[in-house]
């Protein structure tokens, strides 16, 4: 017999069903991306209505049927009132939660992607780093929480730590100077890798801690998009909007 559950996550999108009813796509700590819906969630008393609305972090009480889950109340800790007030900061919260949503997988541990996200949101409010380095991080990081980000660590050929200069896309990671011949590329500078590995290696809760001289932050930029123009191959309606 089900039971009703809490569920602590964001609302990735929400649209209207029938006459008075939601249907919201939740990203959870403890069942991954799912998808709920919110009875009478758009009438004018609603308690709930509130809590349906993209963006929305909290914990939700829910109940869970067979193939999906009801959402009675919840217990909100953010609405991020101040991202949606901000034509630009939304669109590229928007974008966000449609990477979250394209990637994040039912019945999985999603809890490194939903502190990502959250992180994010943060770091655009408080904007001590501009909001394209934002993007850029949650876009790498992304690749990374999905296991699938090319190797900046160690020579995709020889397996060496060193003197590592070349981004190889056909390699999926770097190559050293005395094996970049072996894969088509491009150069990357010390600083450029140095911040992928910090991206790679450092916990979403503390990945934004530093900022770019303009040049760098160029080349992250140019290597980023190339790699999701490569290997991601899908369009977010929202893209469109920030001219990426």
């Amino acid at each position: 017999m089900s039971d009703r559950i809490n569920l602590t996550g964001m609302v990735l999108s929400s649209m209207p069903v029938g006459e008075f009813d939601r249907r919201i796509v939740l990203l959870t700590k403890e069942r991954g991306k799912i998808s709920a819906f919110a009875k009478n969630a758009r009438r004018s008393k609603s308690q709930i209505a509130a809590a349906t609305n993209p963006f929305v972090s909290g914990v939700f009480e829910a109940f869970e049927g067979r193939e999906s889950y009801t959402i009675y109340s919840a217990d909100i800790s953010n609405y991020f009132e101040a991202l949606t007030g901000d034509l630009e900061l939304v669109w590229y919260g928007y974008y966000f939660l449609e990477i979250a949503e394209y990637f994040s997988l039912e019945n999985v541990d999603e809890t490194e992607r939903l502190v990502l996200l959250y992180q994010s949101f943060r770091a655009m409010l408080v904007g001590r780093i501009p909001v394209e380095l934002v993007r850029l991080v949650y876009e790498f990081k992304t690749l990374v929480i999905n296991g699938d980000y090319p190797n900046v660590f160690q020579c995709q050929s020889c397996k060496k730590r060193e003197n590592l200069i070349f981004l190889s896309s056909d390699r999926r990671g770097v190559l050293c100077s005395d094996c970049c011949g072996n894969g088509r590329g491009i150069r990357i500078s010390p600083s450029a890798l140095y911040t992928l590995q910090y991206i790679a290696s450092t916990p979403s809760s503390k990945v934004y801690s530093f900022v770019l001289k303009d040049e760098i932050l160029e080349e992250l930029s140019y290597i980023i998009n190339e790699y999701y123009n490569l290997y991601v191959g899908h369009s977010f309606k929202s893209e469109s909007f920030l001219d990426l």
